[in-house]
Order: C-alpha cells, then sequence, then structure tokens
C-alpha cells in the first residue's frame, strides 16, 4: 500500500513538471486543464492522509495552484465557447489575456512551492513508515473513502440540495477512487453514473458563471438568452442524470 502510495506521488510529480513545461513553451490548449486535473488527483490522494507529516503543508500548496489557476481557466473555457460559437472578437481578447497567463502560471511561485513540497514528500512517507505512523493506512484511507460516499448520498437526497455543492462531492468522490481504485468498493454502475452527474452539473456550472460574468463584461451581452436557455436545458438533464445516480448507487444504502 505504502509502495503504491509513493509510486502515484512520483507520477504526479513528472505530471505536474511536463504540465508546467507545456505552460511555459505554450504547446497546447489543454496543458492548464491537465496542471488543474493533476492537482486535483494530488489532493484526493492527500485527503485520507491528513495528520500525517507533510500532509498539510502539501495540501495548503495545492490549495494555493487550484486559486491561482481556476479564474484563468475559467476564461479559457469561456474564450473556447465564444470562438466556437462565432463571438470571434469576444474571444480574441480572453485568448490574448490567456497567452499572457500560461507563462506567468508555469513560473509561479505558487507551483514552484508546491513542486518543491511534493519533490520533498515520498522522505516524509518512508520517514512516517520507519516510525510506524503508518500502521492501520489502508482502513484510515477505506473509511475516509466511506464517509465520502456517505456524505454524497445524503447530499443527494436531500430535496433543497445545492447543484454547486454537489458537483464538488461528486468530483470529490470520483478522484478518490481514482487515487486508490483497490479500494473501490462503488457499486458497479458508481464510476460512468458519476461522470454523466459530474458533466451535466459541469454544463449548468458553465452557464451560471457566465450569466454571472455577463454582468460586468458587456461584450457577453449577446450571449445571455442562449446562456438562460442553455442553463434551464443543463438543469434538466442534471436532475435526470442525479436521478438515475440515486436510483442506481443510493436508493438500497
Amino acid at each position: 500500500m505504502i509502495d503504491r502510495l509513493v509510486a502515484r506521488i512520483l507520477g504526479l510529480e513528472v505530471r505536474l513538471l511536463a504540465c508546467q513545461a507545456r505552460l511555459n513553451a505554450h504547446t497546447d490548449s489543454e496543458a492548464l486543464h491537465d496542471l488543474r486535473t493533476t492537482v486535483r488527483r494530488l489532493r484526493s490522494l492527500l485527503r485520507p492522509l491528513r495528520g500525517l507529516p507533510g500532509v498539510e503543508q502539501l495540501e495548503t500548496a495545492a490549495s494555493a495552484v487550484g486559486t491561482l489557476t481556476t479564474p484563468l481557466r475559467d476564461r479559457e473555457v469561456l474564450a473556447a465557447y465564444l470562438e466556437q460559437h462565432g463571438q470571434a472578437e469576444a474571444a480574441r481578447r480572453r485568448q490574448v489575456q490567456m497567452a499572457e497567463a500560461y507563462p506567468a502560471v508555469a513560473a509561479s511561485v505558487e507551483l514552484a512551492q508546491l513542486l518543491m513540497i511534493l519533490d520533498a514528500f515520498p522522505r516524509f512517507i518512508r520517514a512516517a513508515q520507519r516510525e510506524g505512523l503508518l500502521k492501520g493506512l489502508r482502513k484510515r484511507i477505506e473509511k475516509r473513502l466511506d464517509k465520502q460516499w456517505k456524505t454524497l448520498g445524503e447530499a443527494l437526497r436531500d430535496p433543497a440540495h445545492d447543484r454547486h455543492r454537489l458537483r464538488l462531492l461528486i468530483k470529490r468522490v470520483r478522484y478518490a477512487i481514482e487515487a486508490y481504485p483497490e479500494l473501490d468498493r462503488l457499486p458497479e454502475a458508481a464510476m460512468p453514473r458519476l461522470k454523466s452527474a459530474q458533466a451535466a452539473l459541469g454544463d449548468w456550472h458553465d452557464c451560471w458563471q457566465w450569466l454571472a460574468r455577463a454582468k460586468e463584461e458587456t461584450d457577453l451581452h449577446a450571449c445571455v438568452p442562449t446562456w438562460h436557455a442553455a442553463m434551464e436545458k443543463a438543469e434538466a438533464k442534471s436532475d435526470k442524470v442525479l436521478d438515475k445516480l440515486i436510483a442506481s448507487c443510493f436508493e438500497k444504502s
């Protein structure tokens, strides 16, 4: 278990370094997204390890990179949408901003700090292992995964559920299972249902966010009626997907 944990940490470090190089050279349009996904996978790996040496510092550093890149990724997604839907000038303005942002992220203090702490983290794990601090690690992780699944189930059953919170809980459960696949005890239908729910809620969240932006960014006003209609459609779709998730994975829980 510990060997697999260290191997996954090293693998994530390699992926982050590759993302940093891609951002710096601006080689492709997926580098920022891949960076954020890798950071999210790292945080999912760390969450069940809270309390162990070095985990808090690494979580804090990962969170800082997430905070730095969230508005940039939001702008990137919006620029792609605008370009695809004939709003060339509005898209171009945001693409110019992103071209400056990519190397800035690659050279940021936040990413440098994360990489520095991550590089040392396997040594903390091995030291904790030698000191006997990792006894019962498997049970610790299983307990955390079970708690996340239970929290998601409770949120789904709440008639007044918050779509923002559900989206985050679904992502948390999904990435935790991907971080610890050997501990996956979820129903067979869980992963495809989780992915579908995340996608549907993601479409809704994009519309919600773009409508909020349109209140401040005048070049988005022409898109507002389309986004209102798309948001209603996404709400209906997400409700259906969430109902299927509950029926296939939680109705007997």
